[in-house]
């Protein structure tokens, strides 16, 4: 905005409050007619409040994010009206011209609602309620949306979850321009539009209300909070706690094809206790935490407004306000979420739903500073109650630093099923991954980890296969290939047994089951582990895996160290992928490069890989090079003579390019029963192109040794080039903190106390 746009638009807001506050202002609309004082009695209550906006209009002019996301706002809305309203029949999948535009307009509605009671202005609440009485029209015409793929079909969309949405944020419009509509067109609404709505995402569709998911996450809220708006206790309560007498005793399949939960519960307080951890952590991971997010605290603060004796902040210990926490830590050093479980990349606390969440956090709960940080980054504010407190908190200078620490997120209900592990040492980022299944969008990973510096990947996750919303590629829903290539276990950086997939790739099975904390220690800054134990992804197969970022005077940057220890019962193959970005450098063994691509198997993802060389490791260490957006990294892994090295890359059977074309080194190692993959990463140097020089190009690396291998203990040397040799020790069995060791190898007595030794 040029500033003299500023000046007028500040002139013009401070020329609203005069008017509001200095006269009673008439409704030109007829027997529509309501005073200011019996507004603020009754509606807003919802969201934006009523005593909410009587402290908005007091501040507009002199807060500058607020004032500038209001603008924004009214120029979004004003462009919409003189475009006029579209309400179409409904026809499309996910970024069909259909789905978009219905998409569009609840967006619409909420602006155009919070712009009425904030500008006082009657183009708003007439615009809402002519698109209104449109739905009215159009909604008590359909019948099930033509498109028959979702096992929940809505009428507006293609699915029951995007009614839902719709309902979400039309409700909130609706609360804004209430007592604008007589009690006649009130009634048109409810009895013909929002009731039949509520009724048609709860009563007619069971499998996907009656479950504990995001999915029906969203259809609570719908119900609940137009429940709110009309004071409809029914509605309220089938929100709160689900259908009374419904029991699904059939599978039903959602629509990534994962089974939905069958347990009873149902009900927006169930999808608070059973998805969340006590840490906050949500089972199904970050990418949908943060979409299930927005329904999760407006529903909240819709419930803390109107019900305020529910203390809905308060449930299970305030997990709904510890679960932004959780999920702020659960990003990159840009903001971006880690991909653990279904999860596009790329999705960050930039998304509209973190605006919601960091604001209402913010609001609710013990106005943390860091949080002010973040939301100066997004540079935007919720025009209501929580964005005018945010507001006034970075007009205050009140904001400071978030600090993303190491952290240790339980999963499960109880916080006793896994979870995930984040160690940060300077701008090195490591994600462990050993949680629980993590519902229908859960990968079959146990054990899995991807790496990060500054926010970008080193080692990667691939993430989900689906374009969202984007029509050409399967409608914009998820693609046959998320089943084939990247929910199986091959497309993890984790190990792959006889080339089958945890849990044999089965949800019902890996839904059993989780991975267990052997040990998590952040307290030394240099030093930061987590490692956990994995019993059930094959019978018969015990996995412990212990990662650690460590920070060592000989190395430039901290490096991570990898010791996967494997113990079965019978010989098998394992494979050991690494999903790395960027140019092969350097090897230290030779490799023979395929004269015509082939799949390196023919199911459980590995049909996806083409085989683009292949080697043998004819050393003690194998060494693996390569250089992404100037940087260099190395991968030093301990190997034996029969091991192999395969170079594959990601996009066999893929007749389509559904797939990215991604590289990986697989290690290989057959014919095995007990066994210890042991490798370290380092990131170091940089190369630039305008110079044309290379610095510090070479791994740190002279060599790495396992010294000791056995039940209790797993010991390794790291030597430097500069003869500098360190010692690592993990304790595989007692790691509590107060435990004495003492062990002798290669003649050197190690004593220590605690889950591990380094020096």
């Amino acid at each position: 905005m040029t500033q003299s746009k500023n000046f007028i638009f500040k002139f013009a807001l401070v020329a609203i409050v005069f008017t509001v506050f200095s006269c009673k202002k008439e409704n030109t609309a007829g027997t529509n007619s309501k005073s200011e004082t019996s507004i603020s009695q009754e509606h807003p209550k919802l969201i934006l409040t009523a005593q909410g906006v009587k402290n908005i209009r007091e501040q507009l002019g002199s807060i500058p994010i607020f004032d500038n996301s209001l603008q924004a706002v009214k120029e979004e809305i004003d462009a919409e009206i003189k475009a006029g309203i579209e309400v179409p029949i409904p026809k499309d999948y996910s970024g069909g011209y259909t789905h978009v535009r219905h998409k569009r307009n609840w967006v619409v509605l909420q602006k155009a609602g919070v712009l009425y009671q904030i500008l006082d202005d009657e183009k708003y609440a007439q615009y809402v309620k002519d698109m209104l009485m449109q739905y009215e029209k159009l909604y008590k015409t359909l019948p099930l949306h033509p498109k028959t793929r979702s096992y929940a079909r809505g009428k507006l969309f293609w699915q029951c979850l995007n009614d839902s949405n719709w309902l979400v944020y039309v409700s909130q419009a609706y609360d804004c321009i209430y007592n604008y509509l007589t009690e006649e067109e009130r009634n048109k609404l409810e009895n013909n539009l929002f009731k039949p709505f509520a009724d048609h995402i709860s009563i007619d569709s069971p499998q996907f209300y009656q479950r504990v998911h995001n999915h029906s996450t969203w259809g609570n809220a719908a119900v609940g909070m137009i429940g709110l708006v009309m004071n409809d206790q029914e509605l309220i309560d089938r929100a709160l706690y689900g259908i009374k007498g419904v029991d699904l005793d059939t599978k039903a399949k959602d629509d990534d094809g994962g089974f939905l939960n069958k347990d009873g519960k149902a009900g927006f307080l169930a999808n608070i206790e059973e998805p969340f951890s006590p840490d906050g952590y949500y089972n199904e991971g970050p990418y949908y935490q943060r979409y299930a997010m927005y329904p999760f605290l407006i529903f909240a603060e819709g419930l803390h407004n109107v019900k305020p004796e529910l203390k809905i902040f308060e449930y299970k210990e305030g997990v709904l306000l510890k679960s932004i926490n959780a999920l702020l830590n659960l990003s990159d050093a840009d903001g971006e979420f880690f991909p653990l479980n279904d999860g596009q990349k790329g999705m960050s606390y930039y998304n509209s739903a973190l605006v919601t969440a960091v604001d209402i956090s913010y609001h609710f709960g013990k106005q943390d500073p860091g949080l002010l940080s973040i939301a100066k980054e997004q540079n935007t504010v919720l025009l209501d109650d929580s964005g005018l407190a945010v507001a006034l908190g970075i007009k205050n200078g009140k904001e400071k630093p978030f600090l993303k620490k190491s952290i240790n997120l339980s999963d499960g209900p109880e916080g006793t099923q896994g979870g995930v592990g984040i160690l940060r040492n300077e701008d090195i980022e490591l994600v462990f991954k050993y949680a629980a299944q993590g519902s229908s969008h859960g990968h079959y990973d146990k054990l899995s980890y991807s790496l990060y510096e500054k926010g970008e990947e080193v080692i990667q996750d691939y993430g989900l296969a689906r374009f969202v919303n984007i029509e050409q590629k399967g409608g914009g829903n998820y693609l046959k290939e998320n089943k084939t290539w990247a929910k199986q276990t091959i497309a993890h950086n984790t190990v792959t047994q006889n080339e089958t997939s945890h849990f044999t790739g089965k949800y019902d099975i890996g839904s059993l089951h989780h991975s267990d904390l052997h040990y998590f220690s952040s307290e030394n800054e240099n030093v930061q582990i987590v490692s956990a134990k994995e019993t059930n992804a094959y019978p018969g197969t015990e996995m412990l895996r212990t990662m650690a970022i460590i920070k060592e005077k000989d190395f430039e940057k901290p490096f991570m160290l990898d010791i996967m220890k494997i113990t079965s019962a019978s010989a098998n193959q394992y494979d050991f992928p690494y999903y790395y970005f960027g140019q092969v450098l350097q090897t230290n063994f030779d490799f023979q490069t395929s004269e015509t691509l082939k799949p390196l198997g023919t199911k459980n993802g590995y049909q996806h890989l083409f085989v683009e060389a292949t080697a043998k490791a004819n050393t003690d260490n194998s060494k693996f090079s390569w250089l992404n957006k100037n940087k260099f990294y190395t991968l030093t892994t301990v190997t034996n003579a029969n091991d192999a090295l395969l170079f594959t890359r990601i996009g066999a059977n893929d007749p389509e390019f559904n797939l990215r074309r991604d590289p990986a080194v697989i290690l290989r190692r057959k014919n095995t029963k007990n066994t210890t993959f042991v490798s370290i990463i380092e990131t170091h140097g940089s190369y630039s192109p305008i110079s044309e020089s290379a610095l510090n190009s070479n791994s740190t690396i002279a060599a790495l040794q396992v010294i000791l291998d056995t039940t209790d203990y797993t010991a390794i040397a790291i030597t430097t080039i500069n003869n500098n040799t360190k010692i690592f020790i993990t304790v595989n069995t007692n790691t509590s903190k107060e435990t004495k060791h003492s062990i002798k190898i290669n003649n050197k007595n190690y004593e220590w106390s605690g889950s591990y030794y380094f020096k």
